[in-house]
């Protein structure tokens, strides 16, 4: 049987909001279902609350409005505090990425979940509404 797990997108006003409304989805109020990018493809992998088998369905409601939300504003944002405490090996990468947001381009906070969701799910498994 194929799990659902609906993701109000209206409620995502930025990435700590997005954690908090995929935690919910999957682990009911106050669940956790990683609060960073590597965490979250990890419990995308299965055994932190979606079915080890693999068969479930995310449907991201809204997901226009927290493709805003989760913009190049919000990718700077957060961008700006990893520079800090980035390895000196990756700072140029990272400083690159922070321009590139701030001027409204590159990949956004939003195109690295959906990304991150499609690559480490099943076809099918996201489904934007």
């Amino acid at each position: 049987m194929t799990v659902t797990y609906v993701i109000d997108g209206s409620a995502v006003t930025g990435l700590d909001s997005f954690w908090d409304a995929i935690g919910e989805a999957v682990n009911g109020p106050g669940g956790y279902f990683g609060r960073g990018l590597d965490a979250f493809a990890d419990c995308l992998s299965g055994g932190f609350g979606t079915p080890d088998d693999g068969a479930f369905v995310i449907e991201w409601r809204d997901h226009v409005h927290s493709a805003h939300a989760l913009g190049h504003e919000e990718t700077a944002r957060r961008l700006e505090g990893l520079l800090p405490r980035v390895h000196p090996t990756n700072r140029a990468r990272v400083e690159a990425e922070l321009a590139e947001a701030r001027a409204g381009r590159g990949p956004t906070l939003f195109d690295l979940l959906v990304e991150i969701i499609t690559d480490r799910t099943a076809p099918g498994t996201l489904r934007l509404r």
